[in-house]
């Protein structure tokens, strides 16, 4: 858990975000490791620097029904007075309205809710709560300070509180589900335990009193839609037990919080969004890595240092300058590496000992691995650790004094969660960007002002999207029957027709039961089979266990709709600094083999994608904003095979293009798309020759900044373009979601598409490079080696739509 007067990273002022100006205060520590990182890269480029003002805190009063040793061991600990928004959120869970907390990292949230509910499980003896958390590593730390406030608050010692994850042991989960009255869980184990054999959950669900949702803003795209239809059924079978808890969530700083949680848990809620925190200064640099010399990308383009290289080497340095540092990436791969490169920088700067107390830490890894890491990393054993989002959580992880996040986390809001890690104890801190080579990272440390300047975004998912609802209707109704007022409430009627239809569902005069298929009916759900074939991830619901072949030990995990173009036969695979060689994947028993082998190179796969139209777009979802121009919102099937993969070298350079046959991955989706007359193409001085590259790389340009518009990243999307699509019989572009039925991505594309394609020009247009680079039209996810692509092609192409679309583009 966050110390309950631990401090926040507040949006800075709009003046500064837009003028970086100097301000009439000091941070010293930000500015000395600002300094340091400067001169250690002289090839790059500040962009652009500024620091955040500290806050002072404003504090409210003690409740009279806050249970008094509670209170006293508070005080005891240094918390003579709570924050206002903890007392304002406390106050209205005690009178059981449902509210979200939504205020800045490390403000203090948890006390929020823990003084109504500790406080009733004083006084309650029956009373229980149920904890959730998205990540693990969370819930273990708040787990840790409800135990020992239960351990030192006379009047606690019968709760009991206790963890029920997959880390949790078969022998112990019984004596949890008796003898507990707070539990910690995911809402993982939520949907294929409680909610599966709710049965065993009865002394819980009867008494369930508080239901905590923590970090809740992290719920969106497909994962926000199975979560929020997770918590509808929890709540469902709650009434049937005669509970009917009330509901607390804690965010970070959202688009409107009140309205998000309501979605999520599909009644009204209160949001509390004043802050009381106090905050320290903050240091905040936006960077862009120098280009790599003599080095040519595909189709000649300059290359920068990589966004990960980059970072280690910052890292380093900020480590060297003796501040304690967490570093971001994107990917479980990025982790392992930053943390390796940071490791030898450290070491050829004659600090071997550094070296040594620098790890990775990503999701993939065992329990006992994470857990180690997290108490070496909060006790100060680790001196930096290269993560993924695992830890941009609330997990408290002490006394940080710096943050790199190595290319932009995909959101906003993501973005200052990351940073709010630093500086937690009110000391000065520092917050560096180092932005991909790529169009929205480019974009945004050229424009500070869309970073820092603009409310966070506003988080999408769709609760209702069909493909997501189906599995979660079937699975309510082996929990208990469903009657008309529930199939309404879940907005399902289409839905429960269809299973029906299927026979998976027979209706009878007392609602809609579960069938129980035939054993040789493959491909079907059954009662026994329904839970664990819901994916709440977005993912297949398969894991592929990555087996090390030299002595067995099991690696890791990786979903199998990403195994082929992640641990593919050739792929280089890194786990925890070690390297292997994927030997082989299996698809029939979910297995891949690696074998130890430390090649240099790193290898990317290749893909091929084809798509196609399956319902027409309704009148709604159509419209021509001028003659030649056509912009719909479709249902799309899209079929993706990876087909071989590419061996580059450290410096870019392509070692070897290995062909492979892998098997097609089908999915289902949702897609924004637009088709150009070619006569208009002509118009605008697009040679035929030109137009499938034109399209490819305006294509690429508007994947890239569609996160500026909706709470996705572009590996949450896909495209394709073709100079003649067999369903449009006219040149076509189609921007998709990357999950089944689509998370709102593409929806919200289309809603916005005149604010996205101008942003796309503006990227475009903006960046120097003459023919095309990552940063403006180059794909790092490319299928075909961003081939073919013409940067003159779609800057001709992107003016002319955002005239089109009722807007003068600006050029010269």
């Amino acid at each position: 858990m966050s110390d309950p007067q631990d401090l926040e990273f507040p949006q800075p002022p709009a003046n500064a975000a837009k003028t970086g100006a100097e301000t009439p205060f000091r941070n010293l520590l930000g500015e000395e490791l600002a300094a340091a990182i400067t001169r250690r890269f002289p090839e790059s480029t500040c962009t652009y620097s500024t620091t955040i003002p500290p806050r002072k805190a404003r504090y409210g009063q003690w409740p009279e029904w806050v249970h008094p040793p509670l209170q006293a061991y508070l005080r005891e600990q240094g918390i003579t007075r709570p924050y206002r928004h903890q007392v304002e959120c406390a106050e209205i869970a005690h009178r059981g309205e449902d509210v979200v907390l939504a205020t800045g990292t490390s403000s203090g949230k948890s006390l929020g809710y823990q003084l109504p509910i500790l406080s009733s499980l004083a006084t309650d003896p029956r009373a229980c709560a149920l904890y959730l958390t998205p990540t693990k590593a969370l819930g273990s730390d708040q787990l840790a300070v409800a135990s020992r406030f239960c351990r030192e608050v006379a009047g606690l010692s019968g709760v009991h509180p206790a963890p029920y994850d997959g880390d949790t042991p078969t022998e112990a989960r019984s004596g949890i589900r008796d003898g507990s009255r707070m539990i910690f869980s995911t809402p993982d184990m939520l949907h294929v335990s409680l909610l599966a054999h709710h049965e065993r959950w009865g002394r819980i669900l009867r008494h369930l009193k508080f239901l905590v949702i923590d970090e809740c803003h992290t719920y969106r795209g497909i994962f926000g839609a199975n979560i929020a239809l997770v918590l509808r059924r929890l709540l469902r079978i709650a009434a049937h037990y005669g509970s009917h808890p009330t509901v607390i969530l804690a965010s970070a700083t959202s688009h409107d919080p009140a309205e998000h949680a309501g979605n999520l848990i599909g009644r009204k809620v209160q949001a509390v969004t004043e802050d009381g925190a106090p905050t320290g200064a903050r240091t905040l640099m936006l960077w862009e890595p120098g280009f790599l010399e003599g080095v040519e990308g595909e189709n000649g383009a300059p290359v920068r240092r990589s966004a990960t290289s980059e970072a280690a080497g910052v890292m380093a340095t900020v480590v060297a300058g003796g501040a304690r540092t967490l570093t971001f990436v994107r990917s479980r791969r990025q982790s392992e590496v930053v943390a390796m490169r940071c490791a030898e920088d450290l070491a050829l700067m004659g600090k071997p000992d550094l070296s040594e107390r620098i790890a990775s830490y990503r999701a993939g890894y065992l329990a006992e691995d994470r857990r180690r890491l997290e108490r070496q990393l909060d006790e100060g054993e680790l001196l930096g650790v290269a993560t993924t989002n695992a830890l941009e959580l609330g997990i408290d992880v002490g006394g940080l004094d710096a943050v790199v996040t190595a290319g932009f986390p995909g959101t906003v809001a993501s973005f200052w969660q990351q940073a709010g890690r630093a500086g937690r104890r009110g000391q000065g801190s520092l917050v560096i960007l180092v932005g991909r080579d790529e169009p929205m990272d480019t974009y945004l440390v050229h424009h500070p002002e869309a970073l820092l300047g603009r409310p966070v975004e506003r988080t999408v998912f769709n609760p209702r999207n069909p493909f997501v609802l189906r599995g979660h209707i079937y699975c309510a109704a082996v929990e208990k029957p469903l009657s008309t007022a529930d199939v309404e409430n879940f907005q399902a009627g289409e839905v429960v027709a269809e299973l029906e239809a299927a026979g998976l569902l027979r209706r009878r005069p007392r609602g809609w039961f579960a069938v129980a298929r035939p054993a040789d009916d493959s491909g079907l759900p059954t009662p026994d089979t329904a839970h664990t074939s819901v994916s709440l991830r977005g993912g297949s619901g398969e894991e592929v266990m990555i087996v090390d072949i030299s002595d067995g030990r099991l690696l890791g995990t990786i979903d199998s709709a990403r195994a082929a173009s992640q641990v593919h036969p050739g792929a280089v695979y890194l786990h925890q600094g070690e390297s292997f060689v994927i030997e082989e994947l299996d698809f029939e028993d979910y297995v891949a083999l690696a074998r130890p082998e430390v090649p240099d190179y790193t290898t990317f796969a290749r893909s091929q994608t084809d798509i196609q139209i399956t319902s027409a777009a309704g009148e709604d979802e159509l419209y021509s904003p001028s003659p030649g121009l056509w912009v719909a919102n479709v249902d799309v099937e899209v079929t993706d095979r990876v087909t071989g993969y590419v061996a580059r070298m450290p410096d870019g350079t392509v070692l070897d293009s290995v062909p492979l046959q892998m098997p097609p991955q089908v999915l289902q989706t949702r897609a924004v798309a637009y088709t150009i007359d070619p006569a208009a193409l002509g118009a605008m001085g697009i040679p035929v020759a030109e137009v499938p590259g034109a399209l490819h790389a305006a294509e690429h340009a508007a994947i890239g900044l569609l996160p500026l518009l909706a709470t996705c990243d572009r590996w949450d999307i896909g495209g394709v373009s073709t100079a003649l699509h067999p369903d449009t019989g006219l040149p076509t572009v189609f921007v998709y979601d990357g999950h089944p039925g689509g998370a709102g991505f593409a929806d919200t594309g289309f809603q916005r598409f005149r604010v996205w394609i101008e942003a796309t020009f503006e990227a475009v247009h903006s960046c120097r490079c003459e023919s095309g680079c990552p940063s403006c039209v180059q794909s790092p996810k490319c299928g075909n080696g961003n081939n073919p692509l013409s940067k003159s092609g779609a800057l001709a192409l992107l003016g002319a739509m955002v005239t089109m679309l009722g807007s003068q583009p600006e050029v010269g």
